[in-house]
């Protein structure tokens, strides 16, 4: 073993093997550690060499073994026979060798994690890569700590189900879960169930960092789940994308004839419009045609080809038809009184809303009075 040898005297060797102290064959293991893995070994001198890590990782001082673990521990040169048998030594040797060594596969970390105990599982999830498969494991099987810990490690990958698995067993978790929300990227479906479990300010982290539906969006903002049906109307007149916010309250079933009816009578008829195109699932350019036809219709049939119910249609027709009898002057306050008159239209104009949409509308009213009388003084 030519290359190692010009750097380890005889006497080296010798102390390694049959060293009177532990702290002599310590110092010996490490030099030679260190050669072995900075050396240009061929492949008889790396045989060698592995046979003289076999004979350190069997010495009967831990001082000898742990110089192989600290000085190897993330070399690629390690036998993977010889890292498993760290792994289960003492921890003082051990744990340098699981938290770093790049020559363990899938199943001896699976193994450590069956069998390591707490402590050498949390030398795992902190790894500087780990597999949605022993992440999975970690979630099954490990503490909430070791969890939370993998949870923090971006470098650790997950499935979507490791994830929810991850909140079902820590719901009630405030460690797990902010290590959950604080993960560069979420999947959609984790990130909407999130908001539900955590707090105040873990919900505007999420809102922050992580892509939501406009739905959740805005019941982060709004708050109760019951009051979110009458400020989504306010967000569809300030949606940047429409077609995407009409889209995803179509597939949560919150496209309601109801919502579109009270977005109408605040004015919003973009939103109205790609609602309308949504539930028809008539291209928009041609929806607004139908629309904003003159004559009478166009309206109607859009409206009909969408299945909204006949009842409502008096109400939409004189929402549509006020908003085209009136122009915005440029005034401050001019869309409180735009919706103020539109409101008004609707409710002289119909009688096909029902109690509740009445209600609704009268609310408005009273809010935008509300809002023109501090306006004045």
């Amino acid at each position: 073993m030519a290359t190692t040898r010009a750097a380890l005297t005889t006497d080296d060797i010798r102390m390694l093997v049959k060293g009177a102290t532990p702290d002599e064959r310590a110092l010996a293991a490490h030099k030679l550690c260190r050669k072995i893995d900075r050396a240009d070994l061929g492949e008889d001198e790396r045989q060698q060499a592995q046979e003289i890590l076999r004979v350190m990782a069997a010495d009967a001082a831990e001082l000898v073994r742990r110089a192989l673990a600290v000085t190897l521990k993330t070399s690629p040169l390690l036998p993977p026979d010889v890292a498993n048998r760290l792994a289960r030594d003492v921890e003082s040797v051990s744990l340098p060798i699981i938290s770093f060594s790049p020559v363990f596969n899938d199943n001896d970390l699976a193994e450590i994690v069956r069998l390591g105990g707490p402590i050498r599982q949390m030398a795992i999830a902190r790894r500087p890569k780990l597999s949605s498969k022993i992440t999975g494991l970690l979630v099954d099987q490990a503490s909430e700590e070791v969890v939370a810990t993998a949870c923090a490690n971006d470098n650790a990958r997950f499935s979507d189900l490791a994830l929810q698995k991850a909140l079902d067993r820590f719901a009630k978790s405030e460690t797990v879960l902010k290590a959950v929300a604080y993960r560069s990227v979420l999947p959609l479906a984790v990130t909407e169930r999130l908001i539900d479990m955590v707090g105040d300010q873990l919900r505007e982290h999420i809102l922050d960092h992580h892509a939501l539906s406009a739905e959740r969006t805005l019941e982060i903002i709004v708050g109760a789940k019951e009051r979110a049906t009458i400020d989504l109307v306010d967000q569809a007149g300030r949606t940047a994308d429409p077609q995407a916010f009409v889209a995803h309250l179509h597939r949560a079933e919150r496209l309601t004839p109801s919502l579109l009816l009270r977005a109408l009578a605040q004015g919003h008829m973009t939103f109205f419009e790609w609602g309308v195109a949504e539930l028809a699932g008539v291209p928009h350019h041609r929806t607004w045609l139908m629309v904003h036809d003159a004559g009478a219709l166009g309206l109607k049939a859009i409206y009909e080809r969408a299945g909204l119910p006949s009842r409502l249609f008096p109400a939409f027709r004189a929402g549509v038809d006020a908003y085209h009898g009136m122009e915005f002057d440029g005034r401050p306050g001019e869309r409180e009184r735009f919706q103020e008159h539109m409101l008004q239209r609707f409710l002289t104009s119909s009688q096909a809303v029902s109690r509740d949409e009445h209600d609704y509308l009268l609310d408005k009213l009273d809010r935008l009075a509300g809002f023109k009388a501090r306006a004045a003084g």
